[in-house]
């Protein structure tokens, strides 16, 4: 069945009609591919810019594909269909002794999704993308073949897949490797983080821990800048394997934009740095650590009916320090603070994509109420700090990003373009490199 749908990305910055093919079982999804005008498959719709959209044209929607195909609880080995989320997953895995290996920002996106954008975690220095964890795909491509790939077979077209932004064929199904755990409880320390050397400082002091990640206050100036607080945790020993509850919390309508000043921001800012209780340690569920944004359903809609931008670079480790700091202070100069800003380091674990974003060196994610020219102004200025430094803009956040910057941050995106499959487009791909 196809359906007309405006369609809007989780940025929801502006909304497109699509053609939505809801494919139920795979040979549906099959079919769909196969027919004449481009198509773009579509999972949870987390990604923030226009990566996940194809404009006037088709869209297929793995919503109902998301079966578990088979599972072996005594090696953490499980298949399922490319629309299952790692909500679902998580729930039924955890219970068993199993987690996934790598987790985003939000638990609501698909195997697919994870596949197709390379997703990265806390957890990156010794775990590296969520690619590094994936045994073999199922790919249907539009010349009605059906393939499995994997790092011994059909070679190319994996690493073209991984990372790959849906382009090379509909994934339809994920064959993962999770990991052991005794428990649903994580350790976690907050301290105290002055300024960007400290965050250098304790991440490297801070390896025995294995997720780590910084909430920085990106309005503070001078010596202050980088200051915020630096989170680690691991895995508590022992406790029950719990899985995660719903969320009760919803917001039910767009909030107004104008709350969104850099005022509001500073004084959010300091009274989440100066909480009475940040600071130290403590035991709390993997969901609290994990998914924070996940307890208020829709909260994309507090930046108001305009929508809002992420950008989100990695810097190399040489220049991130001169970097971050030009970066931060581009956002206190336009007064565009962000409420959630991410800082974290990435380990030297090599992904198996060619279009994968993480590389060692420092990763910055920042969001920033749709304000109109102003705001895209901030962040062409920041795409071009980014690019000088070395760096490389992550297109799964990305609305804005020029033809230029994709081509110099991926240097092998051609080799991509030669796999992509004839009959699959997105927005994104039509702006950097159609």
């Amino acid at each position: 069945m196809i359906t007309l749908e405006q369609i809007r990305s989780w940025g929801r910055l502006s909304a497109h009609e699509h053609a939505v093919v809801d494919p139920v079982f795979v040979d549906q999804a099959q079919a769909a591919l196969s027919e004449k005008g481009p198509i773009l498959g579509f999972g949870a719709g987390r990604s923030y810019g226009d990566v996940c959209l194809n404009g006037s044209g088709r869209l297929l929607r793995t919503r109902s594909l998301d079966r578990l195909i088979g599972a072996d609880w005594s090696t953490g080995i499980i298949r399922a269909e490319a629309g299952l989320t790692l909500d679902t997953l998580l729930r039924l895995a955890v219970p068993k002794g199993w987690f996934v290996p790598v987790l985003p920002g939000t638990k609501f996106v698909t195997l697919g999704g994870a596949v197709a954008n390379d997703i990265h975690g806390k957890n990156h220095e010794t775990a590296g993308t969520f690619g590094c964890h994936v045994r073999r795909l199922g790919l249907a491509r539009s010349t009605g073949e059906v393939l499995e790939l994997g790092p011994e077979q059909n070679t190319e077209l994996f690493a073209a897949t991984i990372g790959g932004l849906g382009l090379t064929g509909i994934i339809l199904w994920v064959e993962l490797a999770l990991v052991r755990t005794t428990s649903a409880l994580i350790d976690v320390e907050t301290l105290e983080l002055p300024n960007l050397d400290a965050f250098f400082r304790l991440s490297e002091q801070s390896q025995p821990w294995e997720f780590t990640v910084a909430w920085v206050d990106c309005l503070a100036k001078g010596a202050a800048v980088g200051r915020g607080l630096f989170i680690r945790g691991r895995w508590h020993v022992g406790g029950a394997l719990v899985p995660h509850k719903p969320s009760r919390l919803r917001v039910p309508f767009d909030a107004p934009s104008w709350p969104l000043t850099g005022t509001t921001v500073r004084l959010f800012n300091r009274a989440y740095r100066s909480r009475p209780w940040a600071l130290g340690q403590r035991t709390v569920h993997y969901d609290q650590f994990f998914f924070p944004l996940d307890t208020l359903a829709g909260w994309n809609k507090l930046y108001g009916p305009n929508g809002f931008f992420q950008h989100q670079c990695v810097l190399p480790t040489t220049s991130a320090p001169d970097a971050l700091r030009r970066l931060l202070d581009l956002t206190s100069a336009y007064g565009q603070g962000s409420f959630l800003i991410v800082l974290k380091m990435f380990g030297d674990r090599p992904s198996p994509g060619i279009l994968s974003f993480p590389r060692r060196g420092a990763t910055l994610a920042l969001d920033f109420p749709n304000r109109g020219e102003s705001t895209r102004r901030l962040l062409d200025e920041m795409a071009s700090v980014v690019i000088e430094a070395g760096g490389r803009l992550y297109p799964a956040k990305d609305a804005t990003m020029t033809a230029e910057a994709f081509r110099t941050g991926y240097p092998d995106w051609q080799k991509v373009e030669k796999l992509r499959d004839p009959n699959i487009m997105s927005d994104f791909w039509r702006r950097v490199a159609a």
